[in-house]
């Protein structure tokens, strides 16, 4: 069972999440329809322009699958590791995605597809930096993982089986926080359009700061 989640990791996981729903709806707002911050169904397109010999769909699809990989490795060159710890970079990471998403608002906002390829490489970042802690997955870029977790843990109570409970709210709130997400961008894309990936760039921004503060005032924090 999971042990107590640190506040740093819980709160900043939903933040996250939160952004990583503003980003995803903003992408199937946008001009292009289409999902930024998971791979499944990118993926699929990638193999459909591949099957059908559509050279131009290809490249783009083959391009924001290849950020997004980029932009994990790029997580995994800056933190090192995938065990959630207070003292690791992610600070560092944080930035980076925040600059990332700041520069994909005007290639965005134009219609240029590299400002989709930049908010994938910023997911990529994201889902990778967010790693485990006590043998549980914390993801924040998506929710299939999450939805099948709350499904099988809805199954083992209704089966009586004991069901962690620390992991069902952990999850039910990185869940919110990415249906927020959404929320804020159908919200705000009527009047902004694709300049609402300003609004996560900014947030991711704070997430950094916050976290380096919170680093700075909880040095000895023990690791999980």
């Amino acid at each position: 069972m999971i042990a107590r989640l640190p506040r740093w990791a819980l709160h900043g996981g939903i933040a996250l999440a939160f952004i990583a729903g503003m980003i995803n709806a903003a992408g199937y707002l946008g001009f292009r329809h289409q999902a930024i911050t998971h791979m499944t169904g990118t993926t699929s397109l990638v193999g459909i322009a591949a099957g059908q010999g559509d050279v131009a769909s290809l490249a783009h699809f083959g391009a924001l699958l290849a950020s997004f990989v980029l932009g994990a490795a790029l997580s995994g060159f800056i933190v090192g590791d995938s065990t959630l710890r207070l003292g690791r970079r992610y600070g560092v990471a944080l930035a980076i995605e925040s600059a990332l998403l700041f520069a994909a608002v005007p290639l965005l906002h134009a219609q240029i597809d590299a400002g989709l390829w930049l908010a994938a490489a910023a997911c990529g970042l994201q889902n990778a930096m967010a790693g485990t802690y006590s043998g549980t997955v914390v993801r924040t870029s998506h929710v299939s993982g999450i939805v099948t977790d709350l499904g099988t843990f809805l199954g083992q109570w209704l089966r009586g089986v004991a069901v962690d409970t620390r992991r069902v709210r952990l999850y039910g709130a990185l869940f919110a926080g990415f249906f927020c997400g959404g929320i804020a961008s159908a919200l705000a894309f009527p009047h902004w359009r694709e300049r609402t990936l300003l609004l996560p760039a900014a947030l991711t921004g704070l997430v950094g700061i916050a976290y380096a503060v919170y680093r700075h005032r909880h040095p000895q924090e023990p690791a999980p």
